[in-house]
């Protein structure tokens, strides 16, 4: 049976204090556990969205230190709003962000997904990278995701899930269960948060799932990419039109 009431994630409370956690490690970890390959996945997510959208305003939901927002800046917006409930994480966002010298454009602060303050239709392009699977409810959130778009505007969520193919299913479940949170725990120092993370890939609504969560939260044109034998995965989707899926 299909998950398609959003309920996947844990509370918003237990998200918050693993991440100012694992702050500090954070970028460093991500760049090593993946062997490199957010850094490219984040480009081909952003590249996905100036496909369709020239966008001027974005948000960028559980922004984390910043890297999507700082990947965003090729688009060439305006401004980029980038939120998250982790203090920590956005206080090395901010430090990364204005030694780079894109404190003008970027701007990160302290918010919850399920509720941003922001207005309707506030913004040209909703995204996240890796954060939406930790929502306390994956389809709250991305109904607000939904509300804050404007017509027409579009939600790009780059987000890990789970191969298909044998035998790369072994090998990604392996090393998801069993290298990386010992690889995890020894960088960080944090026995909890990298044991956290492979079962929250493992039990987030991945694949036609969250295209039909999408599809709830009122999204239509869904789509879904696959990246790197489906390590990961960009979905998109638009704000007013005719939804339709891609597989492909």
């Amino acid at each position: 049976m299909q998950n398609t009431t959003g309920n996947s994630g844990p509370s918003a409370d237990k998200v918050e204090s693993m991440f100012d956690s694992i702050s500090k490690h954070y970028d460093r970890l991500n760049h090593l556990l993946s062997f490199g390959t957010d850094r490219f996945w984040r480009r081909r997510a952003v590249s996905l969205i100036g496909r369709h959208i020239k966008p001027v305003k974005m948000l960028d939901v559980a922004t984390g230190t910043g890297d999507l927002a700082i990947e965003a800046l090729r688009l060439r917006p305006e401004k980029i709003t980038g939120i998250d409930i982790s203090s920590r994480m956005l206080e090395e966002g901010l430090r990364k962000i204005n030694d780079m010298g894109y404190g003008g454009t970027i701007e990160l602060l302290r918010g919850d997904a399920s509720a941003t303050g922001f207005s309707d239709g506030t913004f040209d392009v909703v995204m996240s990278a890796f954060g939406v699977r930790n929502f306390e409810n994956t389809l709250t959130g991305l109904t607000e995701m939904c509300r804050v778009v404007r017509p027409g505007g579009m939600i790009m969520v780059l987000e890990f899930s789970r191969p298909e193919w044998f035998p790369f299913r072994q090998i990604y479940g392996f090393y998801f269960r069993r290298i990386l949170p010992l690889i995890g725990r020894k960088v960080s120092g944090d026995r909890s948060a990298y044991s956290y993370l492979p079962d929250s890939v493992m039990a987030f609504p991945d694949n036609e799932k969250f295209l039909v969560l999408l599809e709830k939260a009122g999204f239509s044109r869904v789509a879904q990419k696959r990246l790197t034998g489906g390590i990961a995965s960009i979905y998109t989707g638009f704000r007013n039109g005719e939804g339709q899926y891609n597989k492909n």
